[in-house]
């Protein structure tokens, strides 16, 4: 007589993973379609507003990574604090006004909605990170100094700042959170780096859904160049749309290495292999 074979506990605890964040990818994508839909009326506009989803959906998948694994491997603490910092400044600025919202339905109360969810999962993460699941973290590995990136984003925020809240202070914090935002995938990668290269699945997902966000947002801020305005330095050239559109840019261009091993990676094994995006051969 045969015995029965018994999964194994980590493949009980994949299963439970890929099956958990197949329900992630559908619940996103409804509520993507409700906002789209039956929210913005289906305005080009709401792009702005789904590219705050996306990335609320990538910090769902890193819960998601971390309560199923109960490790916070590989999750680098020093990008959610700079990230909570890149959603911090710019609620400051659309909680009160209404210069940098989407000017659909949308903007009215779910941008800002789906930005405090995001504040919420970052808050979660990083207390599971550094307080539930502190001995299983990388803190040798996250060790990039991050305090000089914030500084010089609030710099450049109030030199390069628009006038579309028509208040200096909070302009200037809006785009500085943009430019915190561009430098949160720093840290991320330098642990990446100082790991071989390695990667779990669901952190890769989660820097995918940060792409597409950056490219949901360029491709609003592309459609409003016009209307975004400054007090110009020279002549009648618009700095600020300028500096937006480049922070948008060289985001796009830390990501694309990632991309192109992510999406290698993906086809080749699926997604519930460990993916290496940093050039390193597969292991």
């Amino acid at each position: 007589m045969f015995a029965a074979s018994v999964p194994s506990t980590s493949s009980k605890k994949l299963s439970n993973e890929t099956v958990t964040t197949m329900c992630a990818y559908t619940c996103v994508l409804v509520v993507s379609w409700c906002i789209y839909d039956f929210v913005a009326g289906r305005k080009w506009t709401s792009i702005l507003t789904l590219s705050a989803v996306a990335h609320c959906f990538g910090l769902a998948l890193l819960c998601v990574q971390l309560l199923t694994n109960r490790s916070s491997a590989g999750i680098s603490a020093r990008a959610l604090l700079l990230d909570g910092v890149a959603v911090s400044l710019r609620l400051s600025s659309t909680l009160l006004f209404h210069g940098y919202l989407p000017n659909d339905k949308s903007g009215d109360y779910v941008y800002q909605v789906v930005d405090i969810c995001s504040l919420a999962l970052i808050v979660f993460l990083l207390r599971s990170v550094l307080v539930t699941f502190r001995d299983t973290y990388d803190e040798r590995e996250d060790d990039m100094c991050v305090a000089p990136l914030v500084v010089v984003s609030l710099l450049l925020g109030a030199l390069l700042h628009g006038d579309m809240d028509d208040n200096p202070l909070f302009d200037s914090l809006w785009l500085a959170g943009l430019f915190v935002s561009v430098m949160a995938v720093l840290p991320q990668y330098w642990m990446i780096s100082k790991s071989n290269g390695q990667v779990h699945a669901l952190t890769a997902h989660y820097i995918a859904a940060t792409a597409i966000d950056r490219v949901l947002s360029g491709a609003f801020m592309w459609y409003v160049r016009n209307y975004i305005t400054c007090i110009p330095w020279v002549g009648t050239f618009e700095h600020t749309i300028c500096a937006i559109l480049m922070a948008h840019l060289m985001h796009l261009v830390l990501l694309s290495d990632f991309a192109y091993y992510y999406f290698r990676a993906l086809i080749a094994q699926g997604s519930r292999a460990p993916i290496l995006p940093m050039g390193a051969c597969e292991i």
